[in-house]
C-alpha cells in the first residue's frame, strides 16, 4: 500500500478514535459484554463467572513459557535504547503478538463447572489492542530516536519496573521482593502486567508515536484496569490487596498516556518538527 494511503487511513484512525461514541462503544464493550460459557451459564452469577474464568485461564497452563516472555521483552526494550528506530518494528509486531496471547490465555478457560468460557468484553478489547499494534508495525508511525524530557517524565518508570517485577507470592498473594520473579513470573504474558511497560515506553517518546495505538490501548487499560480495582480492593481485598496495589500503575499509566493522547496542539506541533 502505497505511503500516502497508510497515512490516510492512519488519519481516519486518529479521528476516529476522537469521537465520544468511540469511547461509549469501548466502555461499553468492557463492561456490559456477558461472559460465553457452555455449561451452567446464570446470568444472575455473572461477576462470579468472570472472576473464575480470569483465575483458571489457559495462563496457568503455559508456566514453561514465563521465562521466555519475561527475557524477550527486556531484549526488546534494550534494542529500542540502543537502535532506536531500527527495532521499532519489530518491537510493535512483538507487542501485537503480545496482546494476542493475552486474549486466548488470559480471557478463555475450559473447566469441569463451566465448559469452555470466554470474558467476551476483555477479549474483544486485546483483539483490537493487538489489531492497533499490527497496524503500528506496518505504518512504523511510532519514533523511537531519544528525546530530551524533563526528569518528571521518567516517573512511569519506576512504576512499570515494579509492575513486569510483579513481586507477589502467588500461592498466598503476599508480597515477596524475589528478584528471581523478574524471570519466572507470568507477567510477560499478562494485560494488566505488560500494558505498563508498553504505554510507559510509548510516552516516553511521545509525541512522535502512534497515537491512535497509544489512546486505544490506554483506553483499554483504563478500563481494564478499573474492573481489577473493583475486584482486588471491593471484592477481596483481605486476599487481593496487594495485588490491587501492583495493579494501580495499569490505572496510573493507562490515565496519563490517554490524556496524552488527546493534547492536539502538541501533535501538531511535532508534525511541524517532523517536516
Amino acid at each position: 500500500m502505497k505511503k500516502e494511503n497508510l497515512e490516510k487511513i492512519q488519519g481516519t484512525l486518529e479521528l476516529i478514535t476522537r469521537k465520544w461514541w468511540f469511547l461509549v462503544l469501548f466502555i461499553l464493550v468492557g463492561t456490559i459484554s456477558p461472559p460465553i460459557v457452555t455449561e451452567g451459564f446464570d446470568p444472575s452469577k455473572i461477576g462470579e463467572i468472570i472472576i473464575y474464568i480470569l483465575q483458571n485461564s489457559l495462563l496457568k497452563f503455559c508456566s514453561p513459557l514465563y521465562p521466555v516472555f519475561k527475557i524477550i521483552p527486556i531484549i526488546l526494550v534494550l534494542t529500542l535504547i540502543l537502535f532506536g528506530n531500527r527495532s521499532g518494528r519489530i518491537f510493535s509486531f512483538y507487542v501485537g503478538i503480545n496482546y494476542l496471547l493475552f486474549a486466548f490465555l488470559q480471557g478463555i478457560a475450559i473447566t469441569d463447572k463451566y465448559g469452555f468460557g470466554m470474558v467476551t468484553g476483555n477479549f474483544i478489547l486485546m483483539i483490537l489492542v493487538s489489531i492497533f499494534w499490527f497496524w503500528e508495525a506496518s505504518v512504523n508511525k511510532n519514533n523511537f530516536i531519544p528525546q530530551k524530557l524533563p526528569i518528571t517524565r521518567y516517573w512511569v518508570v519506576p512504576l512499570a519496573f515494579l509492575v513486569f517485577w510483579y513481586p507477589v507470592n502467588l500461592e498466598s498473594m503476599k508480597p515477596d521482593f524475589n528478584l528471581v520473579y523478574l524471570f519466572t513470573n507470568p507477567a510477560g504474558l499478562a494485560f494488566c502486567t505488560m500494558t505498563p511497560v508498553y504505554l510507559g515506553i510509548l510516552t516516553l517518546y511521545y509525541p512522535k508515536v502512534n497515537i491512535a495505538t497509544l489512546r486505544v490501548t490506554s483506553l483499554v487499560g483504563i478500563i481494564i484496569g478499573f474492573w481489577n480495582m473493583v475486584e482486588n480492593f471491593l471484592i477481596k481485598p483481605d486476599i487481593l490487596w496487594w495485588n490491587g496495589v501492583l495493579h494501580l500503575p495499569l490505572l496510573f499509566i493507562s490515565i496519563y498516556a490517554l490524556v496524552l493522547s488527546f493534547k492536539k496542539i502538541q501533535l501538531v506541533e511535532a508534525t511541524k518538527e517532523e517536516k
